[in-house]
C-alpha cells in the first residue's frame, strides 16, 4: 500500500507500507492490503506503520485518513513533538 502523511506545515511520510494502524475517534484501527474504501476522522494518539524498515510512530493531535485502491492519504492536524 502507498502511504502519504501531511500536516499544514510539511510532508511527514510518503511511501509503500505493509500495514498501518491509526488513533480513531472511537478506538483505534488497523489499515492491511485490499481494505475496503473507508473515510475516517482521526483522534489524538499514535499513529504507526511498518515499512521495509520496521516500525515507525507518530503522535498526531487528530486529522482525517482516506483508504481508496491501496492508497492511504492522512491530513493530519498536527504532529506532537
Amino acid at each position: 500500500m502507498y502511504l502519504e502523511i501531511v500536516t499544514p506545515d510539511k510532508k511527514i511520510y510518503e511511501g509503500e507500507v505493509k500495514v498501518a494502524t491509526f488513533p480513531g475517534i472511537d478506538g483505534s484501527f488497523q489499515i492491511l492490503n485490499n481494505h475496503a474504501p473507508i473515510i475516517s476522522a482521526l483522534g489524538k494518539g499514535d499513529l504507526s506503520i511498518v515499512d521495509k524498515d520496521g516500525k515507525i510512530i507518530w503522535e498526531i493531535d487528530g486529522g482525517v485518513v482516506e483508504v481508496l485502491n491501496n492508497k492511504i492519504v492522512v491530513l493530519a492536524e498536527s504532529i506532537i513533538d
